[in-house]
């Protein structure tokens, strides 16, 4: 992460697109290390990261266009495996979200969208449900220059297709 530069965009894990604003130099304990000040889009919030956590915090570049073409054939082929039990799916969404990573959030989205064509779902999982949407959205619109309305129509769009007629497989 140290090859960041002034207005490179980043994805920060569960917060979604950022952009470096500014790069410094700060001490601490008699040694130096450089700080990325990120910019983050949807909240317009300033985080200082220092470089050398950057990667164990899970801060990467947007996905190339070849993995967006991955997670809309994903989000259509109509396959999922939901758990039943909520605290466990709960935990376990939990834990895909804050990887950071757009399948994961795209496992996530998938999961509670067909849950949510078939029982109501917990405020929680709404929250989550929309908060993966919005991050997945934003993350494809930076990668491949559309508009977000443009990507979460087609993103809804593939999902819809895939659960036409498709059953819950319960997973343990």
């Amino acid at each position: 992460m140290d090859a960041l530069k002034i207005g490179d965009k980043v994805i920060y894990p569960n917060q979604g697109l950022g952009v470096v604003e500014a790069i410094s130099e700060d001490s601490f304990d008699g040694q130096r290390f450089q700080v990325f000040h990120l910019r983050i889009v949807s909240n317009n919030t300033l985080v200082t990261v220092p470089s050398a956590t950057a990667l164990e915090i899970g801060i990467r570049r947007p996905v190339a266009n070849g993995s967006i073409r991955k997670i809309f054939e994903f989000m259509g082929d109509g396959d999922v495996d939901v758990t039943t039990d909520w605290k466990g799916r709960y935990k376990e969404h939990l834990s895909l979200m804050k990887s950071g990573a757009l399948k994961d959030m795209a496992m996530v989205l998938k999961s509670l969208y067909f849950l949510s064509l078939h029982k109501p779902l917990s405020f929680r999982e709404k929250k989550m449900m929309e908060k993966a949407k919005e991050l997945i959205v934003s993350e494809i619109s930076v990668a491949s220059a559309a508009s977000s309305s443009k990507i979460e129509e087609k993103l809804l769009g593939a999902l819809s297709r895939s659960f036409k007629s498709s059953k819950p497989r319960a997973a343990a």
